[in-house]
Formats: structure tokens, sequence, C-alpha cells
């Protein structure tokens, strides 16, 4: 399968990880930091995503329309993300561009100057981009469900940000966050494809040596989910459901059972949810579970979108399907199918240098260490039905969900109420 990774840790605690996939023309590189929105005060709230933005507008050396087209010219793709405890400057191209690639996200990492004036024109595009979540309700009642599972704890926060936050942030305040958290020791530069690991460590390491360490970073306490139920009226034609249940922490050593778990329950086209909601009763184009797992805590939910008068009767079917899973064991073949098209999943997204990058860079966030696609495909074949009735068991617990509903509900608080304790 996939070869070794390598690793070196630079003398101020940068991390640099490698995968060599010699038979790619391409090569895809990521610089993490582990600093997220949950690491934000409330007055910090949208600091992290405001730094993603701002760090590709302009350094000591070149200016935003320059960054852009250098990358432009050589072919490549870069961006970023912003996570509730990552976020990841990364960007692919011709492994004959690496030291293009690494000569520009070097520059914007270390040397954004987060200059005022970009920062007056980045803040209108951050404002418009919590307006389009808000517009689009399958977006927003993912906030909504995290928001009333999490309350106020910077887990149940926007990753965007407030807009009165947003509209008050200035230069010196993006300063200096990105100089007090982005510290050395949670830097992780991860690259896949076809470079070796010496020629990575030439490039990078000289750069990335020149980070200062920083003066402590804020703990991270993990919060206690809630359990209640949120109907928020809007005028659309459909109602979006998003019922939570507590989930696993991603480095939980059940969380490969849990993966499985949520294959079976409406991670593909023959989980339970997709056959019985969509398939046998039609209630719904888009019905799915997922999870949503950080270091030291997590949460489970299932997403689908009703008519108005069928709400009543899709959460029934959610709240039943949830309840099997903790009575009796999965069938045998059940549990089959879902570990092959799990492995099979796997061994497709390793051929992805993108994907291999990702996967190198957050073994050694969450674990310190790489850890071999063999080692996770023996873990899921080992899974048994029995631990999946056990996971299901411990987690999904009707007085422990969070229920949230976005759209023109026409059932009150109340039926809801007895539909989740009916199916307990």
């Amino acid at each position: 399968m996939d070869a070794p990774s390598a690793k070196t840790v630079l003398a101020n605690g940068v991390r640099l990880v490698s995968q060599s996939m010699p038979h790619t023309r391409s090569v895809s590189m990521g610089v993490w930091v582990n600093v997220g929105a949950r690491d934000e005060t409330h007055a910090e709230n949208g600091l992290s995503h405001f730094i993603e933005h701002m760090i590709f507008k302009g350094t000591r050396q070149r200016s935003a329309f320059q960054i852009a087209k250098e990358f432009d010219a050589v072919g490549g793709h870069t961006n970023a993300f912003t996570t509730m405890e990552h976020t990841c400057y990364h960007a692919k191209v011709l492994d004959r561009q690496v030291e293009t690639m690494v000569d520009i996200l070097s520059d914007i990492f270390l040397n954004s100057v987060f200059d005022p004036v970009e920062v007056e024109r980045e803040r209108p595009v951050i404002l418009q981009e919590i307006g389009m979540v808000e517009d689009s309700p399958d977006d927003y009642i993912h906030y909504l469900a995290g928001h009333n599972f999490w309350g106020d704890a910077p887990l149940g926060r926007s990753i965007l940000g407030t807009r009165d936050n947003i509209s008050n942030f200035n230069a010196e305040a993006i300063r200096r966050f990105f100089h007090r958290l982005y510290q050395p020791e949670r830097i992780v530069i991860a690259a896949a494809g076809h470079i070796e690991h010496d020629r990575l460590l030439d490039l990078v390491g000289p750069a990335f040596a020149s980070v200062q360490p920083g003066n402590g970073f804020p703990e991270r306490v993990p919060p206690q989910g809630r359990s209640l139920i949120d109907i928020r009226p809007r005028d659309l034609e459909q109602v979006h459901i998003c019922l939570a249940a507590p989930g696993l922490a991603v480095v939980d050593p059940r969380r490969y059972g849990f993966s499985l778990l949520n294959t079976i329950l409406g991670g593909n086209m023959s989980s339970r949810l997709f056959q019985e909601v969509r398939e046998k009763r039609g209630l719904a184009y888009a019905v799915y579970s997922f999870i949503s797992a950080h270091l030291d805590t997590g949460m489970f939910g299932v997403y689908l979108a009703v008519s108005p008068e069928q709400a009543l009767e899709a959460v029934g079917l959610v709240a039943q399907e949830l309840r099997k899973l903790t009575r009796m064991p999965v069938e045998a073949a059940e549990l089959q199918g879902a570990i092959e098209y799990t492995k099979g999943s796997l061994l497709l997204a390793s051929e992805s240098v993108d994907n291999q990058m990702v996967r190198i860079a957050q073994n050694e966030i969450h674990f310190q260490a790489d850890i071999p696609l063999e080692t996770i495909i023996q873990r899921i074949e080992s899974v048994s039905r029995e631990d999946l009735l056990q996971i299901a068991s411990d987690l999904f617990q009707s007085d422990r969900m969070v229920l949230t509903l976005l759209g023109p509900v026409e059932t009150d608080k109340a039926a809801f109420e007895e539909c989740l304790k009916s199916a307990a």
C-alpha cells in the first residue's frame, strides 16, 4: 500500500511530514496550524477565519495580485480552510514547480503584512460569506445544530464569527492573534506526491526555522452536550432537520466502529436512512448522517429536508432507526458491506496526493505519528457487531439529543418531544 511517511522536527518545534508517491506528477503541500475557532475568546470569534483570508492579501515581497498571478502562471491551485481546531494553507502543483509553490506558501505564511487597507477590503467579503451561509438553509442548519448542542462554548460558535466582531476587527488585532497563537510547536508542514523528504526539508526548513516560540496557548476545555428542541420558523419550501447526539473524539479507539456505524445508518446509498426515508417513502431528496469529531469530544448528526407536513413523521423515522441500533446487533452482511465500502473509499482516496497530504498532517496533529493504511484497515476489519451495538447504546439516548428544525414547521414542540420519547 502506501510507503512509510517521513518526519523531521526543526529546532523550534515546527514539524515536517511527507509521503513520497513517485508514480505521480504532482505535489500537494499544506501548512497546518493547530489553531481554530475553539481557541478564540467570544470577542475574538472569527479571527482565525479572518486570518485565513488575509494570508493571501499581500506580503513584504508580493501584492495580493502577484500571489494569485504567480500561482496561476504555474498552473497551480491554492486555497485555505479554517475548522474548529485547525487552519490550513495548501497548494498543489506539478512536481517541476515545487520550488515556486514552497516559496509562495512560505512567504504568505511568514511575511504577511496584514495591511489595514486590505483588511477594510476583505471585511465586506467575510460579511457576505456570513450572509451566504444564513441564506443557505442546508448549511445554516448545521451551524444551528452545533450551537444548540454545544451552547455558548467555543465549539458552539460560528467559525466565520459574528457580524459585530468582523465589523470591529482591525489589522492590529489580527497581528496580535496571529503572533500569539501561531506558535512553532503547533505548525505542521505536510507534503505528498512526487517529492523526497530531504528535498522538502531543504526547501522549507530554512524559512520556517525562523518562527519564534509564543507565550502559551489557551486550554481547550471539552464542553458537555445538551438536550433540547429548537424550532426556527423561516419562510422556506421545506423544513430542514438536524438531530444531533453525542459522538466520539477523533482519537477515541472506538472511532473505527463509530465510522462503520455512521456508514450503516446514513453514510451511503444503501444505508438504512437513505433506503427508509428516500427510497421506500420518498420523504426527502437529501438524507444522511455525519460525524463531527474533535480532539477531546464529538457530535453525531442526521440531516434531512422534508415537506412541512411530513416533519414529524421524518423525525420519528430517524429516531426509530437510531433506537434499532441500540437494541439489536446489525446483520453480519450489513457490517461486512460497511467494512468493504470503507476500505474501498480509503484505498481510492490513497491515490490522491491531496488526500494523502491531509491524512499525514492530521495523523501528526492528532497522534504525533503516522498510522499506516494497513493498520487502519486491520482495525476496521476487526470491528464486531457487538462493538457497534455497544457504541450505539452508549451514544444514542433520547435524553441526550438535540433536535433543530428550520423552516415552516407546522407541528408544535410538544409533539416532537413526545416523538423522541416514544422512540426511546
